[in-house]
């Protein structure tokens, strides 16, 4: 019995001692320093109130933290798939498309076709417009379908398209505020947006003033300080740096020619009645160039320089390739800015049917080429693109597509992409900057 009572406390201290080593064993084994009890001794622990709000906090606050993090860099990794933009290519952009969704109605697309002067010549040429969606005023038909201005992802796209061709800037179409062309509607409070869309990709915008009605040195001092004061300081306003150092801002003046030398003299003349010079809304005005003579008429009036804007080759003076060289000559020895317009053809016959002999065809491609060969070739300070959209002029460089609607057969850029236009546009906006670095040497 006392031999059994020995044997039975060894074994309890034995067994005592057993248990002592494990223990000091596994307290000297931390979760940290071993995964596999890592893993399971959080599952198997239910985690206190204290740990699930923690947890919670983290888990709501990355997306807040990442997210804006997440899309700049998104945004800048897009922007590095796009070439460079040429901030000396500029491109004439229209925001006066309208359709049904954003707009209650087609606007534009549903151009009448407009009559021949000569009530003789017109009377043997249809009359009426066009109805939408698959009749619209254009020669070609537009890849986003007959689309407004207003809709964010058309915007979106276009901005994407001109980066693709390498524009660095969008010469938009303007009337004044509560103003508008025959056919559209206001255009002017569709601007922030396209400021902001132009800004995301890293473009710029310039105002291409419209002869609206009643249009003179007065009213356009007060449209100039309008657009300064309420877009001026947007990050896309564009402002051109001058031979003495200044940034100005630049603008286009469509028709010109409409007002005498002496009205345009009061707003651009150091002491004209109505000047923008040496003031906060000065800039850098540049005329329309369509007969010879209004080379002095420009020189009086007081302009920056001048540009060309129309598609057709041998149209008008200005419009004519083999006299750009003279012009750019000319503007050099007047210290003028010199902006030919180039552009990839033209055809209006689906809104003037009686302008058949203006039509210039595409060649596929090769009428653009030959245009921007002798733009370059006159070594301007900035070339000009007629246009980005203008449809109902068939000089969009915009994406298009080939489309049939019972008789009618939209021409294409067919055989090739809907991107012809902006792979074109692309090649020569880089050459143009390759050209302009060895002028410059």
């Amino acid at each position: 019995m006392a031999r059994f009572r020995r044997k039975s406390c060894c074994a309890l201290i034995i067994l005592a001692l057993a248990v002592f080593i494990i223990t000091v064993i596994l307290k000297s084994i931390s979760p940290e320093d071993n995964n596999f009890g890592s893993q399971f001794a959080f599952k198997l622990i239910p985690p206190s109130r204290q740990m699930e709000q923690d947890k919670n906090i983290v888990a709501s606050a990355k997306p807040v933290q990442m997210i804006p993090a997440a899309k700049a860099d998104r945004m800048e990794n897009k922007m590095q798939e796009f070439p460079e933009p040429n901030y000396n290519v500029h491109a004439f952009y229209y925001v006066w498309y309208g359709n049904p969704q954003f707009d209650g109605k087609y606007v534009h697309w549903d151009h009448p076709l407009l009559p021949h002067w000569d009530p003789k010549v017109a009377s043997g040429y249809p009359t009426g417009r066009h109805q939408p969606p698959d009749d619209i005023g254009a020669n070609f038909y537009p890849a986003l379908g007959p689309y407004s201005s207003k809709d964010p992802s058309v915007l979106e796209e276009h901005m994407r398209q001109l980066r693709t061709a390498a524009v660095g800037v969008l010469a938009v179409s303007w009337y004044p505020h509560s103003m508008n062309d025959d056919n559209g509607e206001e255009i002017d409070n569709l601007l922030p947006l396209v400021l902001d869309a132009a800004d995301k990709y890293q473009l710029k915008v310039v105002f291409h003033i419209e002869p609206y009605k009643g249009r003179d040195d007065a009213n356009m001092r007060e449209n100039i300080k309008y657009i300064v004061e309420r877009y001026g300081n947007h990050p896309a306003f564009y402002r051109y740096k001058t031979s003495t150092g200044k940034f100005l801002p630049l603008y286009y003046i469509y028709d010109s020619y409409l007002q005498t030398p002496d009205v345009w003299a009061q707003l651009l003349k150091p002491n004209g009645i109505s000047t923008v010079r040496d003031t906060p809304y000065d800039g850098i005005f540049i005329a329309l160039l369509v007969d010879e003579r209004h080379k002095k008429d420009i020189l009086t009036a007081g302009f920056d320089g001048l540009y060309t804007y129309f598609a057709t080759n041998g149209f008008t003076y200005g419009s004519s390739h083999h006299n750009w060289r003279s012009i750019k000559t000319f503007c050099d020895y007047n210290n003028l800015v010199f902006i030919p317009s180039v552009g990839p053809g033209y055809i209006d016959t689906s809104i003037r049917p009686w302008n058949s002999q203006n039509t210039r065809n595409r060649i596929n491609g090769k009428y653009y080429e030959t245009s921007f060969n002798a733009a370059v070739d006159a070594r301007p300070q900035i070339i000009s693109i007629t246009s980005f959209n203008e449809w109902h002029e068939g000089t969009q460089i915009e994406k298009a597509i080939p489309k049939t609607w019972g008789k009618t057969v939209y021409l294409d850029y067919l055989p090739h992409k809907p991107t012809a236009y902006l792979e074109i546009t692309q090649k020569w906006a880089r050459k143009f900057s390759d050209e302009q670095k060895k002028w410059l040497e």
